[in-house]
């Protein structure tokens, strides 16, 4: 009896496209535990691809999203992304179904017999339709992701531009020697290089693997920052106080995106802050995993119902857009790199009582891995 329902069933192959640690979210567990079991109706042949190992397949597939499900065979192949993958399938399985069926047919039977309305053809051109409209989504889906991120790489070289147009001010002004002024110039410059490299990127491969974390000094990439934007504040007549133990652990980062944090929450702690106020830079180690960062100013404060939204992209206060200069995606980047890193990224802020933003970044264990 078993060996007739294996015969009865129609094979399904599959590829799920995703990374070590999409496979341990819930809904894609949830997700294979359907797949392995004889619920689908299917003999289902599932196999597994971690971009982060083998980047092709992100091209292969044209994919612009992660976690990813492919239908292999039968052909024609679909794609699943997003959220819901499973819902998605879920939808289609009843349509293969119908489709296995059509095809078991015997093809001397008479249309009428088969289906009254419908010829065979007409059900493939339908298919054909199908693909072709969600090829245009996967098209329409990469093109909006590669112009989101083109703003971001906008965005990020805003930073060493204006720090190397400081330094040729104050190198006019006297402030600094020819040396200095050189050795500021040389490093915006390289960074600028580095942003460029990760915009011819931007077809080939995806925001993580744009990422090279390793052991990082948490304590030494903020002092950097502080340094780098120390006219900012003296101008500005806000001080700077920093609670960093000495014993803060190495994490797990990538130096140069931390950094990038880093400025940004300084910046626009800054940048919301009056003459006299005081920003304030904490380092906790919470746990044997993670170290927590918070930048705290005393600025106009964020509303509770916008507090998570500021973490889109492209979204600004109202209350303080006409302020204040800015495109509305630095949080957004904030939070794409600390996710990257396994991380959480959040603020608690009360409006008039200003705004604390918190990060968590992974410890370095010895066993970490890219």
């Amino acid at each position: 009896m078993d060996e007739e329902y294996e015969k009865g069933r129609r094979k399904l192959k599959l590829l799920l496209v995703a990374s070590r640690q999409h496979l341990s979210r819930g809904d894609i567990r949830t997700l294979i535990n359907f797949l392995e079991s004889e619920v689908s109706g299917f003999e289902v042949s599932l196999q597994f691809s971690d971009p982060t190992e083998q980047p092709e397949v992100l091209e292969l597939h044209r994919l612009v999203a992660i976690p990813a499900l492919i239908k292999i065979n039968p052909q024609p192949k679909q794609i699943f992304a997003g959220s819901k993958i499973f819902d998605q399938l879920k939808n289609w399985l009843p349509r293969w179904e119908q489709e296995g069926l059509i095809s078991g047919l015997d093809l001397n039977l008479r249309i009428s017999d088969a289906d009254a309305t419908r010829t065979r053809r007409e059900v493939l051109l339908e298919d054909e339709l199908l693909v072709l409209r969600q090829e245009n989504e996967t098209l329409s889906a990469r093109v909006e992701s590669q112009e989101r991120l083109l703003r971001m790489v906008a965005h990020e070289l805003r930073t060493p531009l204006s720090a190397a147009v400081l330094a040729i001010q104050s190198q006019e002004l006297g402030q600094i020697n020819q040396e200095k002024f050189q050795e500021v110039v040389k490093r915006r410059l390289e960074e600028i290089e580095l942003l460029s490299k990760d915009l011819l990127q931007v077809g080939s491969t995806r925001w993580e693997a744009l990422f090279n974390p390793q052991k990082s000094n948490l304590s030494n990439i903020t002092a950097e920052v502080i340094l780098e934007l120390e006219k900012l504040w003296l101008a500005r007549g806000v001080g700077v106080n920093t609670d960093i133990p000495s014993d803060l652990p190495i994490v797990f980062a990538d130096q140069r995106r931390m950094r990038q944090v880093l400025l940004n929450l300084m910046e626009n702690a800054l940048k919301y802050s009056r003459k006299g106020d005081t920003v304030s830079i904490t380092m906790l180690h919470r746990t044997d995993q993670w170290v927590q960062c918070s930048i705290c100013d005393q600025g106009p404060g964020i509303p509770e119902d916008e507090q998570q939204r500021i973490f889109l992209d492209r979204v600004r206060l109202p209350q303080t857009s006409s302020e204040t200069p800015g495109f509305g995606i630095g949080l957004s980047v904030c939070r794409r790199i600390v996710e990257v890193h396994g991380g959480k990224i959040w603020v608690v802020s009360e409006p008039g009582q200003g705004a604390c933003f918190h990060f968590t970044v992974p410890v370095w264990n010895g066993d970490n891995k890219s």
